[in-house]
């Protein structure tokens, strides 16, 4: 029998099988490449406070807590003082995603059922509308959902008072003046115009300049806006009036808020609410301090006894039928109603003093 060579099959294979086995081994003992980082996911949020105003630093805190919260896996970038439009702009462009989230103050243009919260001279204090809006957001927290936004807090500004060029003491000073409102607030628009008042509908980015020049002639604002943008430089008159509060959500598309990872929105949430509480309660608390900084620098207040207040009370109601259903979804105008009316039966006035 012929003796095998070094060339036969067996030996091949044998070869074959050491150089794989060598292979994997090398595989083996090789470090492996290291995971590619996820990307943090980016939040763009517009904003009308601006960049150095308080209301803007607690933006800011908010988007550090957002960073903190994620481990720094959703970043929260603010867009200050108007530099993406206003309120009507920034809608349209977190519809068209170029923005995710805004800090808006017309949110009632999204839905009408918010402007529940705003009928002029329906509430008497802070507390009244806290707690309906606690008893309605739910309902309103839907209404914006269905159209593609989620909420994200609830705050406000504080009272709206009028700003005027000359001094208003009564409902029929006002209708002698062209009164600012937003452009494409319709809502708003009729519920002035159902009070016989002038509305002269703009973009806010021109309130300074239409003062200036008289397109408008009042202006209806809270005073922390009116100190911040410098509104009352040039309408050196404030009615003390309550006329309705500026109500204000921070709202982010669903989009937006479907991009961030389900285990992390519960705790951004909650930053959030927290950003909201904190500016709801400065706009508020710093409303008087902000009265007297403008009284300093030339602005006179109007001030309004009992009987010019039952005016403009009266002047608010007389609209109210024209507004619920019209302006106002009548389920929200009445469930508002309702529940306004269940706070004051169990929180009545403080019987006043005998003299």
């Amino acid at each position: 029998m012929s003796r095998s060579t070094g060339n036969s099959p067996l030996r091949q294979v044998g070869r074959s099988l050491s150089w794989f086995a060598l292979a994997v081994g090398l595989v083996v003992l090789l470090p492996c490449p290291p995971a590619v980082a996820q990307a943090p996911v980016t939040i763009k949020m517009a904003s009308l406070l601006p960049a150095g105003s308080e209301g803007h630093n607690v933006l800011l805190q908010m988007a550090e807590d957002w960073k903190k919260a994620s481990g720094g896996r959703v970043v929260l970038r603010i867009y200050p003082g108007q530099t993406m439009g206003d309120d009507p702009d920034v809608v349209r462009k977190m519809k068209l995603g170029s923005i995710q989230a805004a800090l808006l103050a017309a949110v009632g243009d999204i839905d009408p059922s918010v402007y529940a919260l705003q009928v002029p001279m329906l509430y008497s204090s802070y507390e009244e509308v806290d707690y309906v809006r606690e008893k309605i957001s739910p309902r309103l927290n839907a209404a914006l959902e269905a159209k593609g936004l989620v909420v994200l807090n609830w705050t406000d500004a504080g009272w709206i008072h009028f700003f005027t060029k000359t001094p208003v003491a009564r409902p029929d000073d006002l209708r002698k003046l062209k009164l600012f409102t937003w452009a494409g607030n319709s809502e708003v628009i009729e519920m002035y115009k159902a009070s016989g008042f002038n509305p002269v509908p703009l973009p806010s980015t021109e309130i300074a300049t239409a003062l200036q020049t008289g397109l408008v002639t009042a202006m209806p604002a809270p005073p922390q806006a009116a100190v911040l943008l410098q509104w009352y430089t040039h309408a050196k008159n404030m009615t003390d009036v309550k006329w309705a509060l500026l109500l204000g959500a921070t709202v982010i598309s669903k989009d937006g808020w479907n991009r961030i990872p389900a285990d992390l929105r519960p705790a951004l949430l909650a930053a959030s609410e927290k950003a909201g509480r904190k500016l709801r309660d400065m706009s508020r608390a710093n409303g008087p301090r902000d009265i007297e900084a403008m009284k300093k620098r030339g602005l006179s207040v109007v001030h309004v006894d009992g009987a010019r207040e039952a005016e403009w009370r009266k002047t608010a109601e007389a609209a109210y039928p024209k507004i619920r259903g019209s302006v106002i979804p009548a389920a929200a105008f009445d469930e508002a109603v309702r529940h306004l009316a269940a706070y004051r039966k169990s929180h009545p006035p403080a019987a006043t003093p005998a003299k």
